[in-house]
């Protein structure tokens, strides 16, 4: 079984490895050079957890609202 490269993760998959990525960290019982790697992984799924948290904000703040409060469609976000 291959990996997912962390561009093409899903929010939820890169959450999941950010938080197995912490607790090997947090265990203390990796070598300092795979500690290394470990923090420079986690720092980029970091990102894409932030990125697609930003996807899913800007796609909510799109939404137009008619007179009475309810959505009547939504505005496309650059680069869907």
């Amino acid at each position: 079984m291959t990996e997912t490269p962390i561009a093409k993760m899903s929010f939820e998959q890169a959450m999941k490895a950010l938080e197995e990525v912490v607790g090997k960290l947090e265990r203390g019982d990796v070598a300092l050079e795979d500690s290394i790697k470990l923090y420079e992984r986690g720092a980029e799924l970091k990102k894409r957890c932030e990125a697609k948290l930003k996807e899913a904000e800007e796609k909510v703040a799109s939404i137009t609202l008619d007179g009475n409060g309810k959505p009547t469609g939504t505005t496309p976000v650059e680069g869907q």
